[in-house]
């Protein structure tokens, strides 16, 4: 029997035609130029313009950064959980606190060695190596904070602690005796204790569930003897 002759319009024994065959009949002008300009809408120029800092003047620069140390302070004053000492973190306001507590535990006299309080430096000292201890601490446990967002946010919560130096120095005017000592008692306790809530309320979120107690207790450490020094301050 002869075989049946294959019509050409059946599609299923038809040849399969390349995928891309017809790309080899489609040729670019050598006319045309490859080039051109990219531009930048005027909207997108005004917005980086605007958020620029460089060409704002020096009283508008230290008024924006003391507006934003203050909105810190409160941020402090009422401690919450909050990312914004995280987010925005600067060391103006651990420094103007540092210096502040600094002068206010310094020595009536800077002669005499032996009137009461430490010395500036001292000061100064036991606060910035405590905070990078505890920013060091925090990272080799395995804590998603950096370096100077923990500085930032020790430094912000010595804010209640300076408040009760504050407080000390004007109840040392008066006579000293059992009722001022339990006086400035209080004042500290409290002090230390809004110090170390208000860091933790920071930090605690940023280190490893099961180790957050071996990164507070640093912390506690840290506050403890800052109010110490408080406590124990008897000008002469």
């Amino acid at each position: 029997m002869a075989e049946a002759a294959e019509s050409p319009g059946d599609p299923a024994t038809a040849s399969p035609k390349p995928l891309f065959a017809g790309l080899s009949d489609i040729s670019i002008s050598q006319d045309i130029p490859v080039e051109g300009e990219i531009t930048i809408p005027m909207r997108s120029r005004i917005r980086e313009f605007d958020s620029s800092t460089l060409n704002e003047s020096v009283h508008n620069t230290i008024m924006r950064d003391l507006k934003a140390v203050g909105k810190k302070f409160m941020h402090v004053l009422y401690p919450r959980k909050s990312n914004t000492l995280l987010r925005d973190w600067d060391l103006w306001g651990p420094l103007i606190l540092c210096v502040t507590l600094a002068l206010m535990l310094q020595q009536g006299s800077a002669d005499n060695e032996k009137d009461g309080g430490p010395q500036f430096a001292e000061v100064f000292v036991i606060i910035w190596f405590g905070a990078v201890t505890i920013t060091l601490n925090s990272k080799l446990l395995g804590g998603n904070i950096s370096f100077f967002q923990s500085l930032c946010v020790l430094g912000y919560c010595i804010l209640p602690l300076t408040v009760a130096m504050l407080v000390c120095r004007l109840v040392l005017l008066a006579d000293s005796g059992p009722i001022n000592f339990m006086v400035r008692l209080f004042v500290v306790i409290v002090m230390f204790a809004w110090s170390v809530i208000a860091s933790t309320a920071f930090l605690a979120d940023s280190q490893p569930p099961n180790r957050k107690a071996l990164a507070v207790y640093p912390v506690f450490l840290f506050y403890f003897v800052i109010s110490w020094m408080i406590l124990t301050f008897t000008p002469k």
